[in-house]
């Protein structure tokens, strides 16, 4: 089952670089920002609880759709960037195994710990 999960993100992420290619940027920017949504991880200075609200807003895939969608319907590429950044960089996180975040840790998510003290970590 994990390795189907892994290649359903893999087709979410493939589908996110196709539905890139029909706006008018140049493919460098999508290079550039597919890893700007970690960026919220620094809600973790903070606490756990803020860090997982942070983490979990930039990394929803239905919030990235919405955004996209938004940006569809306004008839503006800035937006469905945004979207297309934020669905992708979801999809590429949780084929390596980095789910939604629960408030009582990082390495708390919704498809499972991880982390060094996780067995399945390095399978």
């Amino acid at each position: 089952m994990k390795t189907t999960l892994k290649l359903e993100e893999l087709g979410m992420f493939v589908l996110g670089i196709y539905l890139f290619s029909g706006l008018h940027f140049s493919w460098w920017w999508f290079l550039v920002l597919i890893l700007t949504p970690d960026v919220s991880m620094l809600g973790y200075i903070v606490n756990s609880k803020i860090g997982g609200f942070t983490y979990n807003l930039f990394h929803h895939k239905g919030i990235a759709i919405l955004v996209y969608l938004l940006g569809i319907y306004f008839n503006n590429q800035l937006t469905q960037l945004f979207g297309l950044i934020l669905f992708s960089h979801a999809s590429f996180d949780r084929i390596f195994g980095y789910g939604l975040k629960y408030s009582s840790s990082f390495h708390d998510t919704h498809l499972g710990k991880i982390g060094k003290n996780d067995r399945n970590f390095n399978r």
